[in-house]
């Protein structure tokens, strides 16, 4: 759990780089108990990453998260129409990586759909996409992690997305040209904060 309640914080402070949280707020939006959210504010400080609440570098931080990350969980599935299935669904989910980025900054070629989706909503994803798909390497990869992952989730052109520093995290795990991506957005991330 600590692993999970790190990326949590993480994820709390680059959504409000700018330090106006309180430690208690932290706590609070990261689901986590004020002394370990104390005790790695504390962490976090004596690596120069934060002062406080406030992010003393946005790339160092999200450069440090990916290296403490979990890899989520994932499925692999082939459909004809991914947008469908999205239109389509009643559970809750946030894409992320080509997808997402195509929806915000419009780099990357969405060649595949990433979804984040609750471990519990899998076999109504797994049946939706089954109808018109397959199972196996393909154009939908349906991603199970901590439920915190749509934390500030936000809706465009009538899909969820992650929030950006779920995105911009997840862009750089991903590489290549998601790295390339990641190199853009990043930068923009940082002069609006």
């Amino acid at each position: 759990m600590r692993g999970v309640n790190r990326e949590r914080i993480i994820r709390v402070l680059l959504n409000t780089p700018d330090g106006t949280l309180t430690k208690y707020r932290v706590a609070k939006e990261a689901q986590c108990s004020i002394s370990w959210t104390m005790e790695y504010l504390v962490k976090l400080k004596q690596l120069e990453l934060v002062e406080g609440t406030k992010v003393l570098d946005i790339h160092e931080l999200l450069t440090y998260w990916a290296k403490i990350t979990r890899k989520p969980m994932r499925l692999e599935f082939f459909h004809h129409d991914p947008d469908q299935i999205l239109r389509d669904i009643k559970c809750e989910f946030a894409l992320t990586t080509y997808r997402a980025e195509n929806l915000t900054n419009n780099y990357l070629f969405p060649t595949r759909t990433d979804i984040y989706v609750h471990q519990k909503d899998l076999n109504v994803w797994k049946q939706a996409i089954s109808k018109g798909g397959l199972v196996g390497k393909g154009n939908i990869r349906l991603l199970i992690s901590d439920s915190h992952v749509f934390y500030k989730k936000k809706r465009v052109r009538g899909l969820w997305i992650v929030s950006a520093p779920q995105l911009l995290l997840d862009l750089m795990m991903e590489g290549g040209v998601a790295r390339e991506a990641y190199e853009i957005m990043v930068k923009r991330y940082v002069r609006q904060n």
